[in-house]
Order: C-alpha cells, then sequence, then structure tokens
C-alpha cells in the first residue's frame, strides 16, 4: 500500500501553538510590533495571537520608510489605528516613539480607547512640530502606573482627582500651569520617580511623600522639597536668564534649606549648570541642622570657585555625609578672575578644622584653572582624606607652565592618605 507522507511526519508536532497563550505572549512582546503582526501569517492558529498582546509599541521602524515624511505619517497613523481596533483584551502598555509622527486627531481616539482598556503604562514621543493637545479621557486612566509625555499641553480638569496608582511620571516639553503641575504630583500618592525638563521661569513646590528619583532640567525661578523625605537620587540642570539672575540676587531665603532640608535618606546628588549657585543664596545666614548618612555620591558642575557662597555649599555638603565615596566637581572654565588678591583666610574661618571625609576614596576634579582657591580646596581634600584613592585633576587649558605650579603646590601640601594618587589627565 502506498503511504501518505503528511506534512507533520515531515516537520513533527506544531509544539510552539500549542504553548500556553502566556508564553506565546511573552515571546510576541519582545518581537518589534511589525513582526508579530506577521505571526499572523503563519497558521490559522496565529493569525490572531498577536492581537492579544498586552503591550503594544510603535517605534521609527514599525513602517517602511520613506523619504517623504507624509506618506511616512499616514502609513503610522493607519498601522496603529488598525492595530488598536483589532486588538482583543487590556492593553497594559502603549507606547509611541516615532519622531515621524506628529499631531492628528486620531491620538484623541486612540487615547479614549486605552482609557477602556485598563491601560497602566502609557509613553507619547511624537516627533518636532505642533503639539498635541492630551484629551481629558487621559485623565480616566485609573489604574496608570507609568505616564510619559513629551511636546503637549496638558490641563487637568478640576474634577481631576489624581491617578492613585502612579508610580512614574515624566514630563518633556510639556506646557502645563504652574500649579496645575504642583497639583497633578501632590495627587499621585504613590508616585516614586518624577522627571520634568524644559520647563520656562517656573517655580515649583514638590510634595511627594514617595518619591525617591527626582530628574528637573529647565529655567527654574525656585524650587522647593515640602514633603520628599524618601528621595534617594536628584539630577539637577538649572538654566539662567536674566529675569531668574534678578529672582536670584533679591532673594533672601535660604535655597540649600528649601531644597536639601528635608532630604536625609539621599544618596546621589548631581547638580548641573547653575545649581551651585542656587544653593548658594542664604548659605551663609543660616545653620544646616541634617546630616546626609547614606550619600555617597556628589557630582557639582560648573562651580565659581571665585564665589566663596558656592565653595561653601560644597564644603557644607561634603561635611554633612560622613560616608561620601565619590566626589566629582568641575569648575567654570570662564569664570571672571577677581581683581583682588583672594581672601584666603576663609579656609580657616569658613572650614570645620576638625572635619575628615573618613570614606571618601575617589575624586575628580575637571575644568580646573590652578586658581587659588581651587588649589587650597584640593589642599583641603588631601589633608582630610585618610581613604583617598585617586584624586584626577582635568585642567581647563593645558598650559605646562601654570600646570607645574599646581603641582608643586600640591607635593608640598600634607596627605591624609598614604596610597592616595593625584594624576593629571589631559583631554
Amino acid at each position: 500500500m502506498r503511504r501518505v507522507i503528511r506534512m507533520v511526519d515531515v516537520m513533527g508536532p506544531d509544539l510552539i501553538s500549542d504553548l500556553p497563550q502566556s508564553i506565546i505572549e511573552s515571546i510576541l512582546v519582545k518581537l518589534p510590533i511589525t513582526d508579530a503582526v506577521r505571526t499572523s501569517i503563519l497558521s490559522s492558529k496565529w493569525r490572531y495571537k498577536w492581537a492579544s498582546i498586552t503591550q503594544l509599541v510603535f517605534d521609527d521602524k514599525c513602517v517602511p520608510f520613506s523619504n517623504d515624511r507624509e506618506i511616512v505619517e499616514r502609513s503610522v497613523v493607519k498601522f496603529i489605528t488598525r492595530a488598536l481596533f483589532l486588538h482583543q483584551g487590556p492593553i497594559h502598555k502603549f507606547q509611541i516613539s516615532n519622531s515621524m509622527l506628529q499631531s492628528c486627531p486620531e491620538i484623541d481616539q486612540w487615547i479614549l480607547f486605552l482609557s477602556r482598556n485598563d491601560i497602566k503604562e502609557l509613553v507619547m514621543e511624537i516627533g518636532e512640530g505642533e503639539f498635541f493637545r492630551i484629551p481629558s479621557s487621559l485623565f480616566n486612566c485609573r489604574k496608570l502606573t507609568r505616564l510619559e509625555l513629551s511636546r503637549c499641553e496638558l490641563d487637568p480638569p478640576h474634577s481631576f482627582k489624581g491617578f492613585v496608582c502612579l508610580r512614574s511620571l515624566n514630563l518633556h516639553q510639556v506646557l502645563i500651569s504652574p500649579d496645575a503641575v504642583e497639583s497633578l504630583i501632590s495627587r499621585c500618592p504613590l508616585l516614586e520617580s518624577l522627571s520634568l525638563s524644559y520647563f520656562d521661569n517656573l517655580a515649583l513646590t514638590i510634595s511627594a511623600p514617595n518619591l525617591k528619583y527626582l530628574y528637573l532640567e529647565g529655567e527654574f525661578k525656585d524650587i522647593c522639597l515640602e514633603d520628599t523625605p524618601l528621595l534617594v537620587e536628584i539630577s539637577i540642570a538649572m538654566y539662567m536668564t536674566d529675569d531668574i539672575a534678578e529672582h536670584f540676587e533679591q532673594s533672601s531665603n535660604c535655597n540649600f534649606l528649601k531644597f536639601l532640608g528635608g532630604v536625609p535618606n539621599l544618596e546621589k546628588l548631581v547638580g548641573l549648570i547653575y545649581f551651585t549657585k542656587y544653593l548658594s543664596i542664604g548659605i551663609d545666614s543660616v545653620h544646616l541642622p541634617i546630616m546626609y548618612h547614606n550619600l555617597e555620591t556628589i557630582e557639582l558642575h560648573q562651580v565659581n570657585f571665585e564665589d566663596t557662597k558656592e565653595i561653601l555649599v560644597i564644603l557644607r555638603m561634603i561635611t554633612s555625609s560622613p560616608n561620601l565615596k565619590e566626589l566629582h566637581i568641575s569648575g567654570s572654565s570662564n569664570i571672571p578672575i577677581a581683581a583682588d588678591a583672594p581672601d584666603l583666610d576663609f579656609w580657616e574661618k569658613g572650614c570645620l578644622s576638625d572635619s575628615s571625609l573618613n570614606r571618601l576614596k575617589t575624586v575628580k576634579l575637571s575644568e580646573m584653572g590652578g586658581w587659588p582657591h581651587e588649589l587650597e580646596f584640593i589642599k583641603y581634600l588631601l589633608c582630610r582624606s585618610p581613604v583617598l584613592e585617586t584624586l584626577s585633576i582635568i585642567p581647563c587649558v593645558f598650559d605646562m607652565g601654570n600646570n607645574l605650579k599646581m603641582l608643586i603646590e600640591l607635593v608640598k601640601c600634607r596627605r591624609a592618605s598614604s596610597r592616595g594618587e593625584v594624576i593629571f589627565i589631559h583631554e
């Protein structure tokens, strides 16, 4: 009798198709969305497998590339709309990170659809162009745990009670009133991570009792951390305008206390441009009662070593951090040099002579010009750091004569660490 050879005899049993749906979904969500959709042609069993995955991510590769932006944008809109139309079941993560997509009416429809499908993570990053307005249906997404918005207008309605499950909030170039952003933050009781970037002329008070990670970038007139006792990491860049500079000069408050007076659990602090200038306002008029026992890493950039108040900010930080291990400081290479002789008595009256940096191991100093206060600061670190391993110096200008002078001064300096190395690096 003639034997009939079936495909299954050649290929073997279809083990993948018979896997549990949860395992199939874990495979599909690791594929680009276009490849996940293409699995529908494998067999009748696979036709709608992709349509029940709970994570949908649309990036720049979700449609074929074309030099015609309008064609690509229409293709993206059509692809996303069709994917949502065919989808079955809840959508826990929805992400658009597509530089070709611009503001369009379909965005309102997508967010309305998501608000009815248990959305937990929503990321909207579209291309340059007109800002899109976030529809009110977003504020019905009660189960949101992560929200990232870029280049949009956000106006929470008066009836909005907050995102009670939200743990991560990232707003980049978002048009929102100061009162609205403060209210939004305070109405997210579980918020752990907050990132605000490219905000203009903003005075901000942050009340978030569970906040752990804070990232700020923009033109901030003032920042007050009112209720943030669990913060462990802060990164901040402050851009300066003439109005903000004038506001700083007229302020009589102690910015150091307003910003860092209530964060005892801080582990890492990164301050970029103008941050030490901001903290220096009012610092000489108050005593700092707080200690940072968990703070191990401090990075402060563009420090003006001609301003003793900015130096005082650094000294107050490091002497209040008994477990500090890493210190990165960059000077400001374009600072004006004072015409008068520097007040080096500051290092006798402004510092605690009996304070030691008992855990400090690594110091990196960049944009150093060899100015008197910079040298005194380096000497201060060397003679108070008994376990120091490396202190690297990157000069702002590679001037052999000036560097040699700096080295001679440092060679004569007493060192608390017998194995500490001073390394000059030319970049």
